[in-house]
């Protein structure tokens, strides 16, 4: 497979204190720079994700896209493209407008019985600025991703809808990383998967157990207060006259009533000798034979980043660090990390490779560095 394309950070060529100081920014794969940038070209206006007035009209402008996943794999018309669908294609599996009313009257009127397809707001792609605007402010074409997994009320739907698109020769292309993707496309792939991945995840409340609501465009969940269901039997559900009280939950009162989405922050570490001359690299046993890779772990609660990169890698490999310097970060949606690339460097007289703390890697050793120049060659 070919060299993904890197989007370019941010005013690459602006002169400034801190690219004196520091060096050029670094933007990476999955990741780009909204306004200017050939990264991520959305404008995610999360500010509007509350304004339903906003969210109908972008819905159903002519321009509009829509970004369908089945399991999560996407929609596309090869490795390489994205396929977006219209309006007219999703609306018999969403209905006419889910907007149409304000979010607090959908709460009220929420129904656990009824499942509708995760459909989520993901931005105006700007690089259009002939066709959708909105109070004169903001302009692009509207984007949102919808979740068509054949599930629950709505299942019957979502299997035409996706019989309807395949029938066009068009596929759910399966795959942990899609890494064939352009730059732009590649960066709102990864912002619709997170997403549609995170609502999948947290149906429940996890204070009280019970399900949750999607709200705001997709990008939070809620624990209604009442439901038009009812668990009246054993052996299934009816709905009442009127909506019935909920048991209380401590998501409903105080400032955390919302269910945020996840994002789970990763080190990962190019570890050079005391003498800068090797690199320090690893391997699991599930790997392919001869695959290594730099090291890399989760970052856990309290501890700084620095001290995550000391900790993972002498519980992995046993060797001690000194110096780390955070290099960049890039977002990987399989489900929710945030990479935080990092570089570090061996104190001199800890640099063995010890195994028999951590049975995460099956080897670790240190590389030449030009052995490593010439493997990414």
């Amino acid at each position: 497979m070919p060299q993904p394309e890197l989007p370019e950070p941010a005013h690459p060529n602006l002169d400034s204190m801190l690219t004196r100081k520091f060096g050029k920014e670094v933007a990476n794969y999955f990741s780009g720079e909204w306004k200017g940038s050939p990264g991520s070209p959305l404008n995610r206006v999360s500010f509007l994700r509350t304004d339903h007035p906003f969210l109908s009209s972008a819905l159903k402008h002519p321009s509009t896209g829509f970004l369908l996943f089945n399991n999560l794999s996407p929609l596309m018309k090869d490795p390489t493209k994205l396929a977006p669908v219209s309006y007219t294609d999703v609306q018999p599996l969403i209905g006419s407008d889910p907007y149409s009313k304000p979010e607090a009257d959908i709460i009220s009127a929420y129904n656990s019985t009824q499942t509708t397809a995760q459909l989520l707001f993901l931005g105006l792609d700007e690089r259009a600025q002939n066709g959708f605007t909105w109070k004169d402010l903001y302009a692009g074409t509207p984007l949102f991703a919808l979740d068509v997994t054949p599930k629950g009320s709505h299942a019957a739907a979502a299997h035409t809808l996706i019989s309807t698109v395949t029938e066009r020769g068009l596929t759910f292309i399966e795959g942990r990383t899609h890494m064939s993707l352009p730059a732009a496309d590649a960066a709102t792939y990864a912002q619709a998967r997170a997403l549609l991945d995170w609502n999948a995840r947290n149906p429940f409340c996890a204070q009280c157990g019970q399900p949750t609501l999607s709200v705001h465009a997709g990008t939070k969940r809620t624990c209604p207060p009442t439901d038009l269901a009812t668990l009246a039997t054993p052996i299934g559900s009816t709905v009442g006259a009127g909506p019935s009280p909920r048991p209380d939950c401590a998501t409903r009162s105080g400032v955390s009533n919302l269910c945020f989405p996840r994002t789970d922050p990763t080190v990962i570490v190019a570890v050079v000798s005391a003498d800068t001359t090797r690199v320090l690299l690893g391997r699991q046993k599930r790997w392919p034979p001869h695959w290594y890779s730099t090291l890399a772990g989760f970052v856990e609660p309290a501890e700084s980043v620095e001290e995550a990169v000391r900790r993972e890698v002498w519980e992995e490999s046993g060797v001690g660090l000194g110096r780390v310097v955070i290099h960049s970060t890039q977002p990987w949606p399989y489900p929710a990390n945030l990479m935080i690339g990092a570089v570090a460097q061996a104190v001199p007289g800890r640099e063995d490779v010890v195994l028999k703390h951590d049975p995460e890697l099956e080897d670790a050793k240190w590389v030449p560095v030009e052995e490593v120049r010439h493997g990414l060659r």
